[in-house]
């Protein structure tokens, strides 16, 4: 939090000076009250005594004052706030490996449905955009607000064939062009690809050079490595039958994707873990960071405490302090 008026929080010096009047004043009361009645006939006079009740409105007021001063100093408060000059392609694998069941009930039903929910919860005024690949982009979607072409690219995934992630990286980056501006990591509009792939690249060409060349334009990548090392997949055999092979994530080269754009890797190693990963990435990459003032906040705040110490004093003692 910070303050467009940092110099009334010197207001809040006055809380302890209250603070230290109020028992001054109460240490008078009480010698008055001592010179009064004796000690031992106190009870007979005083038979009822407020106790803590006594000070408590003054303890809202004093806090009341506090609260005050911060809301004179008109705080702020850092914020996401949905960007609508954003633009995001999701690039999802639908290789052979895809069908691994290690994430019930398959990778590739697991990443359609977080997909899909992913679509549904980034703000509406987000131009969102899909891209489709195995070992060849299969289908493209150009940024939209119009969620129809992404969500249909998403529910028709097949899983087959070998991965092309710099193909996709390629192919995702010419989408975003014209909707980043140069400058890297600052860049604005902001313009980023979500790459989900469950395999190292088997086909095209090498990922690492695209992406620097993305990141170049301002463009991040933010990855995630969907399955488990132990995930397999049942392959036809050159004899006959098939064959169980193993499709671990290419978790390290998806890292350096990320680390290179200056984006963030995932891992996903479950249902529900994927969801998490995708209503975060809809958070960072769809949102902007703001400051907000929140000043009415705390003068709403402040007006409350001094209602309630008001409210106390009345019905204890029938009058304001």
């Amino acid at each position: 939090m910070s303050f467009q008026a940092p110099l009334f929080l010197l207001m809040l010096l006055l809380v302890p000076v209250a603070a230290a009047a109020y028992a001054r004043v109460e240490r008078s009361r009480r010698r008055a009250a001592e010179a009064f009645a004796t000690p031992a006939t106190m009870p007979s006079v005083a038979p009822v005594r407020p106790g803590w009740r006594r000070h408590a409105p003054m303890a809202l007021y004093a806090l009341a004052l506090a609260v005050l001063a911060i809301a004179l100093a008109r705080p702020e408060a850092t914020v996401a706030v949905p960007d609508e000059r954003a633009s995001v392609v999701l690039a999802t694998d639908e290789s052979g490996s895809m069908q691994a069941t290690d994430i019930e009930p398959s990778r590739l039903q697991a990443t359609r449905e977080a997909g899909l929910e992913f679509l549904d919860a980034v703000p509406d005024e987000v131009k969102v955009g899909a891209v489709v690949f195995n070992h060849a982009v299969r289908r493209i979607e150009t940024p939209s607000t119009d969620r129809d072409g992404a969500r249909a690219a998403l529910e028709r995934m097949y899983s087959s064939g070998g991965t092309a992630a710099g193909e996709a990286l390629a192919t995702s980056a010419h989408l975003l062009e014209g909707e980043a501006a140069p400058g890297g990591r600052r860049m604005r509009p902001p313009a980023a690809i979500v790459l989900l792939s469950d395999g190292a690249t088997t086909h095209g060409p090498d990922p690492l050079p695209i992406v620097r060349e993305a990141a170049r334009q301002g463009v991040r990548v933010y990855t995630v490595a969907l399955g488990t090392p132990a995930g397999t997949i049942d392959v036809p055999a050159p004899s006959g039958g098939t064959v169980r092979r193993p499709v671990p994530p290419d978790t390290q080269t998806l890292e350096r994707v990320a680390e290179i754009s200056g984006g963030r890797a995932f891992r996903a190693e479950d249902r529900l873990e994927l969801s998490t990963v995708y209503e975060e990435l809809g958070s960072q990459v769809a949102t902007r960071r703001e400051k907000r003032e929140i000043t009415a906040g705390f003068a709403s705040a402040a007006a409350l405490l001094l209602a309630a110490g008001g409210l106390l004093s009345l019905r204890w003692f029938g009058r304001l302090p």
